[in-house]
């Protein structure tokens, strides 16, 4: 008989709404990536939408970058749930905070939890494409906000 574990990372600990900005953007973001062309198509046009053809593409790159780094180098693989899912996983609760302390300048802190994440030799790879990452999702709240003034 074999004894099956179930990842806890998956586990709801709470809702998107109750999110930063940041957070919840890196949330939708993370998810929308990790679902396939189509919805990466849709966070390729909310980010140029938003920033810019420059600034939006370099955010890409930075979600595209941390996502592979999560896949190629992480610790186990990050349990999400769906893009519409209202719930918040443990696992999307750690990549955002990471992700919102990165953008922040919490670096020691954005340092520690990337650890959480993936291989600690690849943490400083991670912690610069999160800082890009969580700068972009600020400018883009920023943005939005003033549009809405």
């Amino acid at each position: 008989m074999s004894l099956s574990v179930p990842s806890r990372g998956g586990n709801p600990i709470g809702y998107v709404t109750d999110l930063g900005e940041v957070e919840a953007g890196a949330v939708r973001y993370l998810r929308l990536w990790c679902s396939g062309p189509g919805p990466q198509a849709e966070v390729l046009d909310d980010f140029i939408g938003c920033l810019g053809p420059t600034e939006g593409r370099s955010a890409l790159d930075s979600l595209e970058g941390i996502c592979r780094l999560c896949a190629l180098h992480g610790r186990r693989p990050l349990v999400r749930h769906q893009p519409a899912c209202r719930h918040l996983g443990t696992d999307e609760a750690c990549f955002a905070n990471f992700i919102a302390a990165a953008g922040e300048g919490a670096r020691e802190d954005a340092m520690l939890i990337a650890t959480l994440i993936v291989r600690a030799d690849m943490a400083c790879v991670a912690v610069e494409m999160a800082e890009r990452l969580g700068l972009a999702l600020r400018r883009m709240g920023l943005r939005r906000r003033r549009r809405l003034n």
